[in-house]
């Protein structure tokens, strides 16, 4: 936002220095970006009068002028200019004086044979405009034509260039703030200079000259609040006045004509849009001479050629404003070429309206197109202010285009002026703890007093009411009435707080480290994560992220405005990000993507919203990718098994023991027959499988792919227990062990983790390992059985373990096998 501090000045005092003023608005939470000082553009450069003109002698172009600037005899000037004319008021820049727009300082030279002291200066030179055909010539009183030009006075305030232009970025939540009248209420509330708001009018509607009837029909009034129209006869089209172009030149707005300018002006002042429709052109497209005006979103197929000349398609997103339902212009954004403002224009409809920024938002991001009315609607317009910005424009409308106002309509669904405003509790002790010590006046540490809190609130425009406590006790709380213009960010304590803070001014906080600091660290489910990080890194995974937000395809949550609608919706799960990923790389060449991701999963239950920790990985390819000679160049994939160790070692960094367990639907994502969940303690922790037939085909993914999903809380809850976090160190036994075998005939449908499960129980405190090594299906296996081979471990720390020892404890194995799955024993 570019500020003029000319303009500024209008509205509050301002003695501080342009510097002074950017520091102080800077440290206000306003970043002054940079500070155009337009003065020194024409330092120096005064008014001159040509007193003659005469042809040079030794050049057809150029002419020898005798200028007046103010000085006990004129000045001889070389000037190639074809409009310079006897008696032509003209700035002029005398020896000495530097233009920065051209580089370049005056010093008294000789151009083909004559002497010339100074240079009359076009728009060009002087950084006012990008090209000029000429020099600049006065008109024969001042520009603004209020005054008399003087040989030899400053040129500087006949030009706008007597101004300093701030250019200074607002917050988001500071939608007030892009206008002047905005800055202006800052610098009045960190200055406390009385502030002066322009006025604004109440225009009489001319009964006599009325003409066509004009009405309003809000089709979405959640989308527009409120919609003011205004039908004004008798304007006259023809260029501003140059204090006007001057302003809005230096907010960075091309002057175009006065009624263009004075919506433009109002918009920089009031940071209130408005646009102005030719009204007969409006007759003319709404095919009636009464017009109603409606405000409602874009139907399929309907298109509309905005300002800027682009034929637009419009989107269902688009909010419209129609003539007897016809598109005439974007709610909010741009108006409609067929409907502009041109030079033949004699009667206007003028809008005023409110429009809610996530309406706007949306239909600005549909078009790809931003503007200085977008940008303003979509932060949030100060609703309390609508009506006088409309006066102000059409006090402005009257005074500069003339016209009479003959017609105005209106819908409002606003709340009641009483509710712009809105009580906010404010406790004094709050404030102090939150912002802690800072520096006082004296220049002593303290706190901030209760007549501070009072003096910046009221600056700021909001009322107090004081109630419970005394200024000893600091227990004192106020009800705050937040003012109109502050109603949608000032809304909760804090944001008082803030306010405080800002405008009693950061640099009085205190800096100090605190006496004591203690070592910072990671909570225990912080540090269980990064366990589990680690463990999957070192068995060869990539660490993946992928988006929270995908493209709905289900029951997935939705988000009420998104971005795009690929990412409109949470994720329930990581696979299909995993799935996604390794699919890319493959097909690109890029071999296996063996990896793993820790990411949030999101899910609705009836009106409550879920969220939990998932970590999930995929796998698969060759087993041996850079080993493939030793399997005479051939590719092999890897197995179940393999897959399944790999997950094993982690698990087995971790300290932890899973058991696996068979899995009867594993949906259509995993393969039903090689797919198997994972118990720690007593809960599931997840499932890993292979992935399903169908899905490899379609992926077009290597033969073997395996993906495991696990709930993070449950491995963060194990890694977090007392024991754990304080291992016990045992000793390693420095006696050999003893190892058996055991065979036996077993159902099919047992699994192995099972007949481990009892093994381990029975097998005592001297059994260290329980493996199976062998199963066989076939020839001498009684049918719908397999035969089984275990092999046992153990091991005293004390001693060395014999046949006397070892056989007990094997037979007992053999008997908790026999009574808990009825196995016929081989060995």
């Amino acid at each position: 936002m570019r500020i003029s501090l000319n303009w500024l000045q209008e509205f509050v005092d301002v003695k501080l220095s342009p510097q002074e003023l950017g520091e102080t608005l800077t440290l206000a939470g306003f970043e002054v970006e940079d500070i155009d000082d337009r003065r020194q553009l024409a330092a120096g450069v005064v008014v001159g009068k040509v007193l003659s003109r005469d042809r040079h002698p030794n050049a057809d172009k150029l002419s020898v002028c005798s200028v007046d600037v103010g000085s006990d005899a004129p000045a001889t000037i070389v000037c190639g200019a074809a409009n310079v004319r006897a008696g032509a008021f003209v700035p002029v820049a005398v020896p000495g004086v530097y233009l920065p727009a051209i580089d370049l300082k005056l010093k008294p030279t000789k151009l083909r044979g004559v002497r010339s002291e100074g240079m009359i200066c076009s728009l060009t030179e002087l950084g006012v405009e990008q090209s000029s055909d000429g020099i600049h010539i006065f008109a024969s009183e001042g520009e603004s034509g209020s005054e008399t030009l003087h040989p030899g006075s400053d040129v500087r305030p006949l030009l706008g260039l007597d101004d300093v232009v701030l250019d200074l970025t607002t917050t988001a939540n500071r939608a007030d703030a892009l206008s002047v009248v905005g800055i202006a209420r800052e610098v009045a509330a960190l200055t406390g200079a009385p502030l002066r708001l322009p006025s604004a009018p109440s225009e009489a509607i001319d009964a006599s000259q009325a003409g066509e009837t004009l009405s309003i029909v809000l089709a979405d009034t959640d989308a527009c609040p409120a919609y003011i129209g205004t039908t004004i006869a008798g304007v006259t089209i023809a260029p501003s006045p140059l204090w006007m172009q001057w302003r809005l030149q230096a907010a960075g707005v091309r002057p175009i004509n006065n009624v263009v300018d004075v919506t433009n002006y109002v918009l920089m002042e009031w940071g209130q849009p408005l646009h102005a429709f030719d009204r007969d052109r409006l007759q003319a497209v709404a095919g009636d001479a009464s017009v109603a005006i409606g405000v409602r979103l874009a139907r399929a197929g309907e298109s509309l050629v905005t300002l800027d000349g682009q034929a637009r398609e419009l989107q269902p997103q688009n909010l419209l404003i129609a003539a007897n339902d016809v598109p005439v212009a974007l709610a909010g954004i741009m108006g409609g070429e067929t409907t502009e403002v041109n030079d033949g224009t004699t009667s206007l409809m003028l809008e005023a309206a409110l429009f809610e920024p996530v309406a706007i938002r949306r239909s600005a991001r549909v078009q790809g197109l931003r503007t200085e009315a977008s940008s303003r609607y979509e932060r949030g317009v100060n609703q309390a202010e609508l009506n006088r910005a409309c006066q102000r424009a059409i006090g402005l409308l009257v005074e500069l285009a003339g016209g009479t106002v003959v017609d105005q309509a209106a819908a409002d669904t606003r709340l009641e002026p009483s509710q712009w405003s809105r009580l906010v509790e404010l406790r004094l002790n709050r404030v102090n703890a939150l912002l802690g010590p800072v520096q006082t006046d004296d220049g002593s540490v303290g706190q901030i007093e209760s007549e501070d809190v009072e003096r910046i609130l009221k600056a700021l425009g909001c009322t107090l009411q004081k109630f419970g406590g005394t200024a000893e006790t600091t227990g004192i709380v106020w009800k705050v009435t937040v003012p109109p213009y502050r109603y949608r960010d000032l809304e909760r304590e804090i944001d008082l707080i803030e306010e405080i803070a800002r405008l009693y001014g950061y640099d009085r906080f205190l800096n100090e480290l605190p006496d004591r600091t203690t070592s910072g660290g990671y909570a225990p489910a912080q540090r269980a994560t990064l366990q589990v990080r680690e463990a999957l890194r070192a068995v060869g995974l990539t660490e993946l992220v992928h988006y929270s937000l995908v493209k709905p395809c289900g029951e997935e949550v939705t988000l009420a405005n998104p971005l795009f609608a690929e990412y409109s919706a949470l994720r329930t799960e990581l696979l299909s990000g995993l799935i996604d990923a390794f699919a890319a790389n493959w097909a690109r060449g890029n071999g296996a993507l063996n990896g793993f991701e820790i990411g949030r999963c999101f899910w609705q239950e009836a009106d409550d919203l879920h969220e939990t920790e998932v970590v999930a990985g995929i796998l698969g390819g060759d087993r041996a990718p850079l080993g493939r000679w030793a399997a005479g160049g051939r590719s092999e994939p890897l197995s179940w098994f393999e897959a399944k160790g790999l997950l094993e070692t982690a698990i087995a960094r971790l300290g932890l023991h899973v058991e696996y367990r068979a899995v009867p639907d594993a949906g259509d994502r995993l393969h039903p027959g090689r797919t198997a969940s994972l118990w720690l303690e007593g809960e599931q922790l997840g499932i890993f499988g292979q992935l399903h037939p169908q899905l490899q085909r379609d992926r077009d993914l290597p033969a073997a792919t395996y993906a495991f999903s696990w709930e993070l809380s449950l491995l963060q809850a194990a890694l977090t227990r007392e024991d754990r976090l304080r291992p016990c160190l045992q000793p390693y036994s420095l006696y050999p062990a003893v190892a058996r075998d055991i065979a036996f005939f077993a159902p099919l449908e047992l699994p192995v983790n099972c007949f481990i499960r009892v093994m381990r129980k029975a097998g005592g405190t001297l059994l260290e390992n329980v493996e199976v090594f062998d199963e066989y299906r076939g020839e001498h296996v009684p049918e719908e059985n397999r035969s089984l081979a275990f092999s046992l471990v153990y091991r005293a720390p004390d001693r060395t373990l014999t046949d006397e020892d070892v056989e007990p404890l094997l037979q007992q194995v053999r008997d908790a096998l026999v009574s808990a799955f009825d196995v016929t024993l081989r060995s």
